[in-house]
């Protein structure tokens, strides 16, 4: 069903200065599974809450992708969008590694994921993507997390989050982001669990088969913890009282 006349098409202007499609495409992301990030002086994590299509009749979608041995991603929305970027990300820091046998920086990354996202909205032969990336890295600069759009905008946080339910997790997250430079690994991991548990549903928990983290940092090439994996950091969770939220 059409809002109006101008949101046939994703290059089509409305008397507001607005593209719809582009905004139809940003609010798919804002109804995905729920994705944090945050970042310290030498790492970056990820964290994702995973859905299952049909209740515990089939297998949770992945949510979190390594993309290089630096690098990593976690998104909300179409996740064959994000499939699509992530092999696209995954081709061009193989080629800068094959040519110049170094890693690709992560801003650049970034850069050339918001310039593709950008240029699909202005074809009108071709949809915006419909998923947002939270990107986190580590090069020589330090840990880095990005955050892409749709629209082909890109973020650079100390802390974020998207998806549903994320306002949430931001929320938290601004409360406490000033002292994530100096906490270590395992209390960055507890705050960014604790984000993740205010975006979910009354009566979901986070357990092993929901939960996704990810790490990446100084000394540490990007790792995907999932299922018997996650449990040591949910455990940590349990134990810093993650049912609490802190002021």
């Amino acid at each position: 069903m059409f809002r109006n006349q101008y949101d046939t098409d994703v290059t089509t202007w409305s008397p507001q200065g607005r593209l719809h499609q582009v905004e139809y495409a940003m609010e798919a992301v804002k109804q995905g599974g729920a994705a944090v990030g945050a970042k310290n002086k030498t790492h970056a994590v990820l964290v994702a809450l995973k859905r299952a299509p049909h209740a515990e009749l089939g297998a949770y979608q992945p949510k979190t992708f390594k993309l290089d041995k630096h690098m990593g991603l976690a998104l909300s929305g179409l996740t064959s969008d994000g499939r699509f970027l992530s092999n696209y990300i995954r081709t061009e820091c193989m080629n800068h590694r094959y040519v110049f046998d170094s890693s690709l920086p992560v801003e650049r990354v970034v850069i050339e994921v918001a310039d593709k996202s950008q240029r699909r909205t202005q074809r009108d032969h071709k949809r915006p993507f419909g998923v947002g990336l939270v990107i986190a890295g580590y090069d020589t600069n330090g840990p880095h997390i990005f955050q892409t759009c749709p629209s082909g905008q890109y973020y650079n946080y100390y802390a974020t989050a998207i998806g549903a339910r994320s306002q949430s997790a931001r929320t938290y997250l601004e409360r406490n982001y000033e002292s994530f430079e100096d906490v270590s690994l395992e209390q960055l991991v507890v705050h960014c669990l604790k984000a993740l548990k205010s975006t979910t549903a009354d009566g979901v928990e986070l357990n092993q088969q929901n939960t996704t983290v990810a790490i990446v940092g100084e000394g540490t090439d990007f790792k995907v913890y999932d299922d018997e994996a996650v449990v040591e950091w949910l455990d940590l969770l349990e134990k810093a009282g993650g049912d609490k939220m802190e002021e």
